[in-house]
């Protein structure tokens, strides 16, 4: 459910996502308001949920996982218990950065971080290891040519979501 925001909500967003380190001087500046109203507004985006974290963007080849696989999994597997345990395998693993479920042919999409191949079926052989699945496809990509955390903000302009919030 979306929460009603205003065009100030939107800004702090955008200032927030484009670097979540700034301090409540910087972000009041940029959005042209005074630190008590970002700070109030703040806290209702958190409280709404709309933030659900701050956190750091690390470089995946600077820690030495430059292997990035998007693997499709099906399974004929779909009682409550066998997801259970496939989720909780999921999350149980620092290398799955994302996993959705799917609606058509694949089940599941898990995005896949690793150091290289050899690091990637190390991985595999656990999974099928601990859940049974049908079939497994793992798909390596050869170059990353877009990832960002950001969200497009509904309402504001596509410029005040890049480089304007930025400093």
């Amino acid at each position: 459910m979306a929460v009603r925001m205003d065009g100030l909500d939107r800004k702090i967003l955008a200032a927030l996502q484009a670097d979540a380190s700034r301090s409540l001087d910087e972000i009041a500046k940029i959005v042209g308001s005074s630190k008590t109203p970002v700070w109030n507004r703040l806290k209702k985006l958190r409280e709404a949920g709309v933030i659900r974290q701050n956190t750091v963007v690390l470089d995946p080849d600077a820690l030495g996982l430059e292997a990035c696989f998007f693997v499709l999994v099906r399974t004929s597997e779909h009682e409550a218990d066998w997801q259970e345990r496939f989720l909780g395998v999921l999350r149980a693993r620092p290398e799955v950065q994302e996993a959705h479920r799917l609606a058509g042919d694949i089940d599941y999409l898990l995005k896949v971080r690793v150091a290289n191949a050899r690091a990637y079926d190390a991985f595999y052989q656990a999974l099928i290891a601990e859940v049974r699945i049908y079939n497994v496809t793992a798909l390596l990509s050869m170059e990353e040519i877009k990832s960002t955390p950001n969200l497009p903000i509904p309402g504001l302009s596509r410029s005040a979501q890049t480089d304007e919030a930025g400093p």
